[in-house]
């Protein structure tokens, strides 16, 4: 499946406007995701997922993130270790990690396994491993079925919440559509400074 999105960012003060496209596949045992972001004059950024399929849902085995060179970090599930490229120390693997394009997919799959929908309040907490470091995520329920204007259409939504804990944390605002299986179909980081991206759903390509 691939997942296009129109984007909008603001950096130094100026708004600015491009595309995504998410591109998702699985045989039932691995899964490869990957996250293009074009928007100019910025360099292109590329998410990079890979992992396994588990009875609890992804375990990733390697996400990465280029700009204008690539970094990584490697779960190592035997050893229960979280080895990065760029030799920072190590960290400690805890149960359930994900990466940050696996965490939005891991809850898009929890939701399609509940026999009942979310409710307000619930929460979802991870170990979540950028390509530098690894922090605890709580995601909560804000809203179960929000209405949105998107560029490919309406959708109606859950609203879940990654509020920041420090003052230098990112929040995630993610909206996920049943009726896309629970594909995120709008996004919004906010860092700490005030800048900001976010990516609204404009279509759906299926094989």
């Amino acid at each position: 499946m691939r997942l296009r999105y129109e984007v909008r960012a603001s950096t130094h003060g100026i708004e600015l406007s491009g595309q995504a496209v998410l591109d998702w596949r699985h045989d039932g045992q691995q899964y490869d995701a990957r996250l293009e972001l074009r928007v100019a004059p910025l360099p292109t950024r590329t998410q990079h997922s890979t992992g396994r399929i588990t009875p609890q849902g992804l375990a990733p085995t390697r996400f990465s993130e280029r700009r204008r060179s690539e970094e990584a970090v490697h779960f190592e599930h035997e050893s229960r270790k979280l080895v990065f490229s760029n030799n920072r120390p190590q960290a400690d693997l805890e149960p359930g990690a994900q990466d940050r394009l696996s965490v939005l997919l891991q809850l898009g799959a929890l939701f399609a396994g509940r026999s009942a929908l979310p409710a307000v309040g619930d929460q979802f907490a991870f170990q979540v491993a950028g390509v530098r470091d690894a922090d605890p995520w709580t995601f909560s329920v804000e809203q179960i079925d929000e209405t949105l204007q998107l560029p490919g259409g309406t959708q109606r939504a859950v609203r879940l919440l990654r509020g920041p804990v420090g003052e230098h944390d990112l929040r995630v605002e993610l909206w996920l559509a049943p009726a896309l299986d629970y594909a995120p179909v709008r996004l919004r980081l906010t860092q700490a400074t005030g800048e900001w991206v976010e990516q609204r759903w404009s279509g759906t390509d299926r094989p």
